[in-house]
């Protein structure tokens, strides 16, 4: 979950794991820690027509969950973070 600072839109001001409820090492609005961001806009034909759901892991819930995963998340090494 993110916070925003009221006046300043875009100022990000705290992240919050959604799953443990850590808060994440931020430092002048950026996040300096592994972060899992997920959206998910439901449409027709689901439980959820209309809503959109927004949601923040800490890289330790990230991982927690998706060890639990029947199939394995697809995993790539980049060479250029950014």
């Amino acid at each position: 979950m993110r916070k925003y600072h009221k006046s300043e839109e875009k100022k990000l001001i705290q992240v919050v794991c959604n799953k443990c409820g850590r808060s994440l090492r931020l430092e002048n609005g950026c996040l300096k820690e592994g972060c899992f961001s997920a959206e998910a806009a439901f449409g027709y034909f689901t439980r959820k027509d209309g809503t959109v759901h927004r949601f923040d892991l800490c890289e330790d819930c990230y991982d927690s969950i998706v060890s639990q995963f029947a199939v394995p998340v697809e995993e790539e090494t980049v060479t250029e973070l950014l």
